[in-house]
């Protein structure tokens, strides 16, 4: 029997690999990263599928108006992570979940202008907060309430204001705008511009940057890397990723940690986050001076019609991570666009509530919202209703608050 010697070092020919193992072994390599790749984008397709129906529900190339929905219309889609959800417009052209046309006698109309939040995007009618909101209002004021919703998805200010005369037509009561830092971001938005052409080369001459994100690191933080390289240059590679299957998935799977989530919020540029910077950037300024001029000529047509205007500003996924951490790094602040908004709507004689204060309570806010979509999910609407109902009558709207007055006179008289 033959001892090794345990002082033998190997020579450099015994150290080489064979020819075929260089070839071989990254071969294996590549083909195992392809059969994992393959298995998981077989799952994410099953668990995230697409659906919709052919008969497109909405006009999104008109200047004169803005996206407007088509009258009468029925369509229904399930994004990846949504339920399958019926869109159904009334003969206006609105999802109000009743006919346009005059009030009826004895009812307090509110109608509700905005873009995809408040038109419900990814949930059914029956559960978003346009919804849910009358009752709750109904049993806190003691009157009869009717939520109208004209919200709209691309609904931003300047169609907002293109459309101000759908809106007088409703013989509201009061008009509840519901904004989003979107809707800042986008303030001028009326009909998207042109598509630029795929660049299909690009995202195939990139794709071994995700490839080896996925091959060297663990699950989760490939999806962060994979979502940091848009700070790197690769936004149309970070998007045609983030959109397949198999980004939504590994980006689910990334905001399930509530640390993750609020360490995403501060990626990407000051386009998509700095709305949440303590001292807003001069773009961010900018898009704000364009919105007070569009709140100012909605207010004044509000008040020529005698109708009271009230703002309310509902933030989006990051912003909410951001709230739930309780602290956050220096120079962040996602109150700041808030308290912009409230300066500008209260300069403006409308009327501003705060639904912040109510989210940061609670912990890990940001589940109440699609992971990647980015909606708020049908807990989520429930939610936006009762802090709504709180907001609406605690006293801003004299209307809305008799009930709550009389049981405070009542409970200081016992």
């Amino acid at each position: 029997m033959t001892q090794r010697n345990p002082s033998h070092t190997p020579t450099m020919e015994e150290s080489n690999l064979p020819l075929r193992d260089w070839i071989l072994l990254p071969l294996i390599g590549l083909l195992t990263i392809g059969a994992i790749w393959t298995a998981m984008d077989f799952c994410a397709r099953r668990i995230y599928p697409v659906q919709s129906s052919s008969k497109n529900c909405t006009i999104r190339n008109d200047p004169s108006t803005g996206t407007r929905g088509v009258p009468n219309a029925e369509c229904w889609t399930k994004e990846p992570e949504t339920p399958l959800v019926e869109y159904r417009f009334n003969s206006c052209g609105h999802r109000a979940g009743m006919e346009c046309g005059p009030k009826p006698p004895r009812t307090y109309r509110i109608v509700m202008i905005g873009s995809s939040f408040g038109f419900g995007w990814g949930v059914p009618a029956a559960a978003d907060f346009a919804t849910l909101l009358p009752a709750k209002l109904e049993d806190r004021s003691g009157r009869r309430i009717e939520l109208y919703n004209e919200a709209m998805p691309e609904g931003y200010p300047s169609s907002v204001a293109l459309r101000f005369n759908e809106v007088l037509a409703e013989q509201p009561d009061l008009i509840l705008w519901v904004l989003t830092p979107t809707d800042i971001q986008r303030v001028e938005f009326i009909v998207p511009s042109p598509l630029p052409p795929e660049d299909g080369g690009f995202f195939k001459r990139n794709l071994h940057h995700v490839e080896k994100a996925l091959a060297t690191e663990p699950l989760l933080e490939a999806a962060l890397t994979i979502h940091d390289l848009g700070a790197l240059g690769w936004s149309h590679t970070v998007a045609k990723f983030r959109e397949s299957p198999s980004g939504i998935l590994l980006q689910n799977l990334l905001y399930l940690s509530h640390s993750q989530s609020a360490r995403s919020a501060l990626l990407g540029s000051d386009d998509e986050n700095g709305y949440m910077r303590s001292t807003l950037s001069p773009a961010w300024q900018t898009k704000l001076r364009e919105f007070d001029g569009d709140d100012k000529e909605i207010g004044q047509r509000a008040r020529t019609a005698g109708v009271p205007l009230v703002a309310v500003l509902l933030p989006l996924r990051g912003q909410l991570a951001l709230l739930g951490t309780y602290t956050w790094p220096n120079g962040w602040n996602p109150y700041e666009l808030d308290r912009e908004l409230r300066q500008i709507v209260t300069r403006n004689g409308g009327i501003y509530i705060d639904v912040l204060q109510d989210f940061r309570p609670i912990p890990d806010p940001e589940r109440y919202y699609f992971p990647v979509d980015g909606h708020p999910t049908e807990e989520g609407h429930k939610l936006i209703a009762a802090f709504l109902a709180k907001e609406l009558t605690n006293g801003s709207i004299p209307d809305l608050k008799a009930r709550a007055t009389q049981e405070a006179l009542s409970a200081r008289g016992r």
